[in-house]
């Protein structure tokens, strides 16, 4: 909506593609991935901002929209989660989310999401990792995008 997260994703993709052994990684936007996961995948990173203490919905995006976000998708992590085919045998997941840093609120967009996913028969790889945002629409805070790169490097020792 902001282009925080996806600034996030795209670090954490960056970090990915630095480790030996790895051989594609693809980048999905929520609003255009597919419900069924391809056959061979190692590891699934599925990150979204915090709206409202856990994961976007329609309401929380429709007032993102309100407030000026440069582009709000029909469909969040929180619904292609609920739509997503579970894989026939566990995949590895790891989870993330961008969070104001002031104000300090409560809620976590990854937890939601990793609950989530756990409950649909995924395995975490690492517990959660939250991303800080200055307000609402940013920019990232400082230090985050190359941390968020570490993160994505650090997935596959997993």
């Amino acid at each position: 909506m902001w282009g925080n997260t996806g600034e996030i994703a795209r670090s954490i993709a960056d970090g990915i593609r630095t480790q030996q052994g790895v051989d594609d990684v693809q980048l999905v936007e929520a609003a255009t991935a597919a419900e069924e996961l391809p056959k061979r995948i190692d590891l699934l990173v599925v990150g979204g901002p915090t709206h409202a203490f856990s994961m976007s919905k329609a309401s929380t995006r429709d007032s993102a929209r309100q407030q000026g976000a440069n582009t709000v998708p029909e469909r969040g992590i929180r619904e292609w989660i609920d739509g997503l085919m579970t894989p026939p045998s566990p995949v590895m997941v790891a989870t993330f989310d961008t969070r104001t840093v002031a104000p300090r609120l409560p809620g976590s967009a990854a937890k939601k999401a990793m609950k989530k996913l756990v409950g649909r028969g995924f395995r975490p790889a690492v517990k959660p990792e939250s991303f800080g945002v200055h307000g609402y629409s940013g920019p990232v805070a400082d230090g985050e995008l190359e941390r968020a790169r570490e993160w994505g490097a650090a997935l596959t020792a997993t």
